[in-house]
C-alpha cells in the first residue's frame, strides 16, 4: 500500500501537524499527514480564537515566514480586536474570534491544495527506528510507512484520559480515542516522559442565555488581520461577544461537588497551565475573590454553540449545570456538552535540539504538546519549525533556528529545550527580553526575507514586504527634513495640552512628543499631501509612526541584542566533558551535561548556571 518512502511523516494533524505538513510540502519534501480522523484536521479543541497577548505576535510570525495560521484565521474570523493599545506597540497583540467549523474546513482545503502533500487516517502505534534513526511508522492496522524523518505532533493523545467529575474514560478529546503505544516505545527508546492536564469549560445552547443582562464586548471600529498577504480581507461586519460574572452563590454551589472533583480528591495528580486555571481552582486558590469574568464567544457565524470562556472545569456534569444556572444571563441554560479535564503524555522539551529535532533518535522531531505547550500559537509555530527542519535535514541542508532577538518562536524554542516545563507552558510578552523589537507590526520585516530564502514565502510577498519597508523609510525621513512653522504647529499642539513652539521646528521633534499622534500630525497640510501623494496604506503609516515615536527605544534594545549575541557565536563543542572543569559548581555540570548546550549563550539561560559558571567555562574554553 505505502510502497515509497516519504521525505517527512507527520504524525497528528492539530495546529502543529498541519503546518509542519505544510511547511515540509511547500519546501518540496514528499510529505505524508497521517491523523486518526481526517474529518478534524486542526481542530480547535478548545476556545474557537486565535491569538491574544503574544500569542498574536507568533501568528504574525508564522505568517510572514509563510505558514498557513494567519490565513486561516483572516479567512474563518467572526471578531477581531487588537489588545493592549494603550500602551506601547510592543504590547499590542491582535486576536480573532474564529468560525470553528469554518477554520478546520479552510485549514484543510488549503492543504489539500498544497503540493507533494498526502493524507492517511489511521492511528500511528509505533516508531521504526534503526540503529539510532528514525526510518518509518507502524500503524494500528500494522501496515508500516518507510520516511526518511518523522514529525510527532500527538497534542492531548497519547495515553490521554478524560475526567468529568469521577467518571473517567480514555480519549485524546471528547468523543476521539486515545493513542496508545508510542508512549511506551519512547520510553524504552531511553527518553524520559510524564503528564500534563489541561481543560475545557461547557458549550452551551446561545438561545437560551439572555444576553440582555450581560456586557456586550464588540470588537474593533475598523478591525485589521493577520495575514500580511492582500489575499485576505479585514472584517466588514463582525460579531459580538459578552460578559457576566460568576458570584458568591455560584462558588458555594461549585464547592458542593469538590469532594467529587478530580482535581480535589488526588484522581488528577498532573498539574495544569497555571495562567488558565479551572473554575474550581480559582475559586479554592482565590477564596477572597466573589467573583471572576466570564467571556461568553460564539463558535461561528450561524450556529448557536457558545464557548463559555473562564469556567473550565472538570467537575460532575449536574455540578457544573446547577452552578451555571446560577450565573446571571444563563437562568435558563442549556447545556450542548459540560466541560472536562483531560491528562496526557508529554516529553520534557530539554530532550531536544533547537531544531526540535530529539537527541536520541535522529530524524525524529516533537512538535506542540507532547513537548509541553499549551495554546493554538504555540504548537502551530512549532509545527512550522519542525517541518522546515525535518525538509532541510532531507535535503542536506543547514537546519534553520530563530535566536531570541529575532521572534517570539525563537524565545518560545529556547526557554523549552533550555529550561524546560513542568507545567504546561505559555507565551507572555514578559518572557522576551526583547519584545521591542519582537512587534506583530514588523514581524514581515524581521522573517519574511528568512522564509522566501527557506523557499516558504513567495516572491509576492517579498516584494510586499520590501515595499512596506522603503515607503516607511522614505516617510520617516520626510518627517526628519521637513519643518513646519509655528502658525501650523501651535493649533495642534494647544489642543494636545503640549508646549508650543516659537519658531519653525522639524516635524521628526514634534511628532516625537509623547502625546502627539499620527492623527495629529496629519493636520499639516505638508504630511496629509505626502500620505496621499505616495498612495500610503494603513500598515506604512503605523510604522512609520512607531519607528519615529519609539526610535531611542529601539535602537537600545537593538545595541544590547547585539551585544549579548557574541555568546551566541561561541560554539560548545558537541558532548563536551564538563565534569573535568572542577572549579565549576556540582548543579552546573550536571545541568550543563544534561542539556548540552551549544553556544556559551544558551549555557547561561540554563536554571542553576551562574554568571561565574560561565566565566570558568569561557577560560576553560580559551575565550
Amino acid at each position: 500500500m505505502f510502497n515509497e518512502v516519504y521525505d517527512v511523516v507527520v504524525v497528528g494533524a492539530g495546529h502543529a501537524g498541519s503546518e509542519a505538513a505544510a511547511a515540509a510540502a511547500n519546501m518540496g519534501s514528499k510529505t505524508l499527514l497521517v491523523t486518526m480522523n481526517l474529518q478534524n484536521i486542526a481542530q480547535m479543541s478548545c476556545n474557537p480564537a486565535m491569538g491574544g497577548i503574544a500569542k498574536g505576535q507568533i501568528v504574525r510570525e508564522i505568517d510572514a515566514l509563510g505558514g498557513y495560521s494567519g490565513i486561516v484565521s483572516d479567512t474563518s474570523a467572526i471578531q477581531f480586536k487588537m489588545l493592549n493599545k494603550s500602551k506601547g506597540p510592543a504590547m499590542w497583540s491582535p486576536r480573532v474570534q474564529s468560525d470553528r467549523m469554518r477554520f478546520a474546513e479552510d485549514w484543510r482545503l488549503l492543504l489539500e491544495g498544497t503540493p507533494n502533500l498526502d493524507f492517511y487516517q489511521e492511528m500511528v502505534s509505533g516508531l521504526i527506528v534503526e540503529k539510532g534513526k528514525i526510518t518509518g511508522v507502524k500503524t494500528s492496522l500494522g501496515i508500516e510507512i518507510k520516511a526518511k524523518s518523522v514529525v510527532l505532533t500527538n497534542g492531548t493523545f497519547l495515553n490521554g484520559l478524560i475526567h468529568i467529575g469521577d467518571k473517567n474514560f480514555g480519549g485524546g478529546r471528547a468523543g476521539e480515542k486515545a493513542a496508545t503505544g508510542i508512549t511506551e516505545q519512547l520510553v524504552d527508546l531511553g527518553f524520559e516522559s510524564g503528564r500534563m492536564k489541561t481543560g475545557t469549560p461547557p458549550r452551551v445552547d446561545g438561545r437560551s442565555l439572555d444576553y440582555t443582562k450581560m456586557v456586550e464586548q464588540p470588537g474593533d471600529d475598523n478591525p485589521e488581520k493577520f495575514s500580511y498577504l492582500d489575499i485576505t480581507k479585514p472584517l466588514e461586519k463582525q460579531r459580538s461577544c459578552y460578559m457576566t460574572y460568576t458570584s458568591s452563590e455560584v462558588h458555594d454551589l461549585l464547592r458542593e461537588g469538590f469532594d467529587r472533583s478530580p482535581m480535589f480528591n488526588g484522581r488528577i495528580k498532573s498539574l495544569g497551565p497555571r495562567y488558565c486555571p479551572s473554575i474550581e481552582d480559582k475559586i479554592n486558590r482565590f477564596a477572597d475573590k466573589d467573583k471572576h469574568q466570564l467571556f461568553i464567544e460564539p463558535e461561528g457565524w450561524n450556529t448557536c454553540e457558545v464557548y463559555v470562556n473562564g469556567f473550565s472545569t472538570s467537575l460532575p456534569e449536574d455540578v457544573q449545570f446547577k452552578a451555571l444556572r446560577s450565573v446571571v444571563g444563563f437562568e435558563n441554560v442549556k447545556f450542548f456538552r459540560p466541560g472536562y479535564a483531560i491528562e496526557y503524555d508529554y516529553f520534557p522539551p530539554t530532550q531536544l535540539k533547537h531544531t526540535l529535532e530529539t537527541k536520541l533518535v535522529d530524524g525524529l522531531y516533537f512538535a506542540g504538546q507532547i513537548n509541553g505547550t499549551t495554546g493554538y500559537e504555540e504548537a502551530a509555530s512549532q509545527g512550522l519549525m519542525a517541518g522546515i527542519n525535518a525538509s532541510l535535514k532531507v535535503q542536506e541542508k543547514d537546519a534553520f533556528t530563530l535566536k531570541r532577538d529575532e521572534a517570539y518562536i525563537g524565545v518560545l524554542i529556547d526557554d523549552l529545550i533550555t529550561k524546560g516545563t513542568e507545567e504546561p507552558y505559555r507565551m507572555f510578552t514578559s518572557r522576551a527580553e526583547y519584545r521591542t523589537l519582537l512587534r506583530q507590526d514588523n514581524a514581515d520585516l524581521r522573517l519574511t526575507p528568512k522564509g522566501f530564502e527557506l523557499g516558504l514565502a513567495s516572491e509576492k510577498r517579498l516584494k510586499r514586504m520590501e515595499q512596506k519597508h522603503n515607503d516607511a523609510e522614505k516617510f520617516v525621513a520626510f518627517f526628519s527634513k521637513t519643518s513646519v512653522k509655528p502658525e501650523e504647529a501651535n493649533p495642534v499642539l494647544e489642543s494636545k495640552g503640549s508646549a508650543l513652539v516659537k519658531q519653525s521646528d522639524k516635524m521628526f521633534k514634534i511628532f516625537s512628543r509623547p502625546n502627539i499622534t499620527i492623527d495629529d500630525v496629519r493636520k499639516f497640510k505638508a504630511v496629509e499631501q505626502y500620505i496621499q501623494d505616495n498612495n500610503l496604506d494603513n500598515e506604512v503609516i503605523e510604522q512609520t509612526e512607531i519607528q519615529v515615536k519609539y526610535s531611542g527605544y529601539i535602537a537600545k534594545e537593538k545595541n544590547n541584542a547585539d551585544k549579548l549575541s557574541r555568546l551566541e557565536y561561541v560554539k560548545i563543542p558537541e558532548n563536551f566533558d564538563y565534569s573535568q572543569i572542577k572549579s565549576m559548581s556540582f548543579e552546573a555540570r550536571e545541568k550543563l551535561k544534561k542539556i548540552q548546550p551549544t553556544t556559551v549563550s544558551q549555557a547561561s539561560r540554563i536554571s542553576g548556571v551562574s554568571p561565574n559558571d560561565i566565566s570558568v567555562l569561557l577560560v576553560y574554553m580559551g575565550r
